[in-house]
């Protein structure tokens, strides 16, 4: 299989092959600039295999939810180079892809996680959150269009993730415990990974079982996730407290 992987939905920037098995990346953090990064990433990846975009199977990326401008410019370069390649787009989830690095962490680092709590920040007074179990972030993010993702603020999560404890060894995931610390100290987390962003080479992971299943959709479905449709506080108004997709 050859599938090509993007992802611009944080400050990482970064693109992923699989060619017949065999993985190249490019990674780089930026502060801005992705418009300018991620083309020349995805010229030297298909230069160096020496294919095209024709021989691809499917490209796949992170729809969200993260920063407005970056879901936005990967879905867009998306839907451009798949269109041209006449190949399928598959849409993995930002946050499925923070659990899977979180896993493949802990389990090199000797943990054996039964859930993984991911959790980034939304600026706002507000996070980004799901949870995977161990056995389902593959399942979960080959479906992601029934996948669940919410925004709340940090004491509504940590009321929801309170009464989690007990249910296995936990572990969380995601820069929104940088942000919010008081979630880190929630009963039943094992251990918590805040710095820990969503790269291409999960989604890649995670778009594979997907391409497998038939799960591709038409380029002009590579659609980003926002998970909340306000970018800015207005004066005087105050948004919902949850937006579930």
């Amino acid at each position: 299989m050859n599938l090509l992987a993007l992802d611009t939905s944080t400050e990482a920037c970064s693109a992923a092959l699989s060619l017949a098995g065999q993985i190249s990346v490019r990674e780089v953090e930026a502060p801005r600039g992705h418009a300018e990064l991620l083309l020349p990433m995805v010229d030297e990846l298909l230069g160096e295999a020496g294919i095209a975009l024709t021989d691809l199977d499917a490209i796949a990326f992170a729809r969200g939810p993260g920063s407005f401008t970056g879901v936005r410019l990967a879905a867009s370069v998306v839907q451009g180079l798949a269109f041209g390649a006449r190949v399928p787009v598959v849409p993995v989830s930002t946050l499925a892809a923070v659990a899977l690095r979180a896993l493949e962490t802990a389990r090199h680092e000797g943990l054996d996680p039964h859930e993984i709590w991911v959790c980034n920040d939304a600026r706002m007074g507000e996070v980004y959150h799901a949870v995977f179990t161990a056995s389902d972030i593959a399942q979960a993010a080959a479906n992601a269009a029934n996948l669940v993702e919410s925004v709340s603020a940090p004491t509504i999560v940590a009321e929801r993730w309170g009464s989690r404890s007990g249910r296995g060894l936990a572990i969380g995931a995601g820069h929104g415990f940088r942000a919010y610390p008081e979630l880190a100290a929630l009963p039943g987390l094992a251990k918590v990974y805040p710095d820990l962003l969503p790269r291409a080479r999960e989604v890649l992971a995670l778009a594979i079982p997907a391409v497998e299943a038939g799960l591709g959709v038409d380029p002009t479905q590579a659609l980003p996730i926002y998970v909340r449709d306000e970018v800015a506080k207005v004066p005087g108004c105050h948004s919902a407290a949850t937006r579930v997709v």
